[in-house]
């Protein structure tokens, strides 16, 4: 038994950092959501702030867009030239791919200072780009709403966690590398 642990201990740390980062992160964005009371940013700010933003960005492209807090649930509705097209919900936010990304760089961290740009750096690059999709999914809604399963449930999942992979490899190949080298 001994001998595994040794074999496979760089295994063992990298899980047990992800796991410990991960409950860390996650146990703090509910209790963050558990005291956000919903009266000034409806309905907690990290969405709402997504929201306005998409409401912002759809109004650049040319279209007459609104965002308003829905009636019945916690969410912001998209509303396209007078038609609701989509729910901005807590989920939609980014923040829990941004805790499960920064969960495995930190986990795989190389020198302080270089670990926390790239979080910093790729936070940044997911926000934005869930921002983005969001927007063209309200789009695309606004244009194609029989596309609506395909885009929501395949096309724009698969981008978000696409990127996330995409620099989960390159900071996985840039730390490889760097640790080939000393060796």
């Amino acid at each position: 038994m001994k001998a595994l642990l040794k074999k496979y201990k760089l295994v063992i740390r990298f899980i047990i950092t992800f796991l410990a980062v991960y409950s860390i992160l996650t146990v703090g964005y509910y209790f963050y959501l558990e005291l956000s009371d919903g009266t000034k940013y409806f309905p907690d700010y990290a969405t709402h702030l997504v929201a306005n933003q998409t409401e912002n960005l759809l109004d650049g492209l040319g279209y007459d867009s609104e965002v308003l807090p829905h009636e019945n649930e916690p969410s912001m509705k998209v509303i396209i030239n007078g038609k609701f097209v989509a729910r901005v919900i807590e989920g939609c936010n980014a923040i829990s791919i941004i805790i499960l990304f920064l969960s495995f760089v930190i986990a795989f961290a190389d020198k302080f200072k270089s670990t926390f740009l790239y979080c910093l750096a790729g936070s940044i690059i997911i926000y934005a780009f869930n921002l983005i999709r969001i927007v063209v999914l309200s789009a695309g809604l606004y244009h194609y709403p029989w596309r609506k399963e395909i885009l929501h449930t395949v096309i724009f999942p698969m981008a978000i966690y696409g990127i996330v992979f995409i620099l989960w490899m390159f900071w996985v190949n840039r730390f490889s590398k760097k640790r080939n080298i000393n060796e």
